[in-house]
């Protein structure tokens, strides 16, 4: 597959690889002369270049879309899920070498990436179900005469701008649905880790999707608005950072898009005097340290209450002692983070925790790993006593930094969490079932774990969180994602026999 996705061009200097942009079922070059740097994080070393589409790149391929659509919107529900289904074993066949370039390119380490692959494929299954999630609603003579139904039709070209933390899976969320529905796709990945968009391309390819109905557009931030600004493009799914999705919101609603933009996440973790100490450490360690940290769900701040509180960060201090940081491709607990620069920024906040009264239990900083000393490392760091007016608490960091806010019970740590300005994920760990019945109520959060710390929905229910994790109604896949990609469109039916009534200028009523 690699070889069909990888040319040696001139655009990044003679001998560099270059990976092109993926239009009408095939690599496409595009005018644009620019292009970006794609690291190895845990070497620290350029492994390739991905071209930059200037505006006009991304009309061609907006263009391509189009023509293609006009074919794929009247294929047949059955040809539809054919090419889903020959997909889907496609992908769990060579499920190992996508890990290999999740690993290779974003770092995480390859158990994580099969994580990853197996819940996007979780997605693509669901969309295979599309003749059951498409049905319309039928109404017989609800007037004498007269039938009612409706039909849900795909919306033409749509957008996805997916985030570097999740280079397959994040795609496979909505594209999955967006083809199934018979929309044609015009994906812009990550420039950090591009290289999966194009694999998935090839496979869809492979999978007799026809050419056209799935396109790559590689670029930064004036690919981005180019999509955001074209007026064929009907609707926007885009997952990253809050400004940066209430930017998209804004800029895409403005041009008349519907838009799902999944924002930024602070998601904190309660524990109650009733939990079970060790399963909540557990998964404080799980949920806070997978992936480097870099998830959109991962438990960044911990609310022990102070009765456990002692108790509680010494089992996870314990626990992380024992984590073992590198190369993903060694067995590694966790691997580095996508560039040096974000790992810089993570790290600062270590300083800054010091400073603001807090107490730093484990400085993931100068650990010793078991990968080239060049990659973007930065170990697993604890964070104790951390006052709600530091930005270590307030901040979305994305990385290994997990912060302990010290509560006095219930009442305050549920306050401290619909006070924040994000609703994504949160969690709580009590034996209580009182206490947990009241919290998946009381909670102004989109996604709730019971002694579950990264509650994740599974494909036939729907993702996303409240207020600034979520801008729009959509959230991701499930029933809203069926609904997000396709238009509902109701029909007033009579067919008329030789006993029809006449003219009549009165005002139509049922009877």
């Amino acid at each position: 597959m690699t070889d069909t996705i990888d040319r040696t061009e001139s655009a990044a200097g003679p001998g560099t690889t270059v990976l092109d942009h993926w239009v009408n079922g095939a690599p496409w070059a595009g005018a644009s002369d620019r292009s970006g740097q794609v690291f190895n994080p845990a070497l620290g070393t350029v492994q390739k270049h991905v071209r930059f589409a200037s505006t006009e790149d991304v009309g061609a391929v907006v263009e391509a879309a189009s023509t293609a659509w006009a074919q794929w919107r009247d294929a047949s529900i059955a040809k539809r899920q054919s090419v889903l289904f020959a997909f889907r074993e496609l992908l769990n066949e060579r499920k190992e070498e996508l890990a290999e370039i999740l690993t290779a390119e974003h770092g995480k380490v390859l158990s994580d990436a099969r994580g990853e692959i197996a819940r996007g494929m979780e997605v693509v299954e669901f969309a295979c179900g599309v003749g059951h999630l498409t049905k319309g609603a039928y109404s017989e003579n609800v007037s004498t005469g007269i039938d009612v139904y409706t039909l849900r039709q795909p919306l033409g070209v749509v957008g996805i701008i997916s985030p570097f933390n999740f280079p397959a899976m994040v795609p496979l969320w909505f594209f999955s649905i967006a083809l199934a529905a018979g929309n044609a796709v015009v994906l812009k990945p990550s420039e950090k880790d591009p290289t999966a968009a194009n694999w998935l391309a090839g496979l869809l390819t492979e999978a007799g999707l026809p050419d056209g109905v799935f396109n790559v557009v590689h670029g930064d931030k004036e690919a981005v608005d180019a999509l955001l600004d074209h007026p064929d493009v009907r609707a926007i799914s885009f997952v990253g950072s809050t400004p940066i999705a209430k930017h998209v919101y804004e800029k895409a609603t403005s041009a008349g898009k519907r838009v799902q933009a999944l924002g930024g996440a602070k998601n904190p973790m309660l524990v109650l005097p009733a939990a079970d100490l060790d399963l909540a450490a557990d998964a404080a360690v799980n949920a806070g340290f997978g992936s480097a940290g870099e998830r959109c769900m991962a438990i960044s701040v911990v609310l022990a209450v102070d009765s456990v509180a002692d108790a509680f960060v010494a089992k996870v201090a314990e626990r992380m002692g024992g984590l073992k940081v590198g190369d993903g491709r060694r067995g590694t607990d966790m691997g580095p983070l996508i560039t040096g620069q974000h790992r810089d920024k993570v790290a600062s906040y270590i300083d800054v925790a010091g400073s603001d009264g807090a107490s730093v239990v484990v400085d993931g900083r100068g650990i010793e790993v078991d990968g080239d000393a060049n990659g973007f490392w930065l170990g697993p760091t604890l964070i104790d006593k951390v006052p709600t007016s530091s930005s270590v608490y307030g901040d979305e960091i994305f990385g290994p930094v997990l912060s302990v806010v010290r509560v006095s019970g219930y009442e305050e740590g549920l306050g401290i969490i619909n006070a924040s300005r994000y609703g994504n994920g949160t969690a709580i760990f009590t034996n209580d079932g009182g206490a947990a019945r009241r919290f998946q109520r009381e909670a102004t959060v989109g996604m709730i774990g019971i002694n579950v710390p990264i509650p994740v929905p599974v494909a036939y229910h729907s993702f996303g969180g409240w207020k600034a994790s979520l801008f729009g109604d959509a959230k991701a896949y499930g029933p809203h994602g069926f609904d997000f990609f396709t238009a509902e469109k109701a029909v007033t039916s009579r067919w008329l026999d030789p006993s029809h009534g006449g003219i009549n200028l009165g005002f139509p009523q049922h009877d």
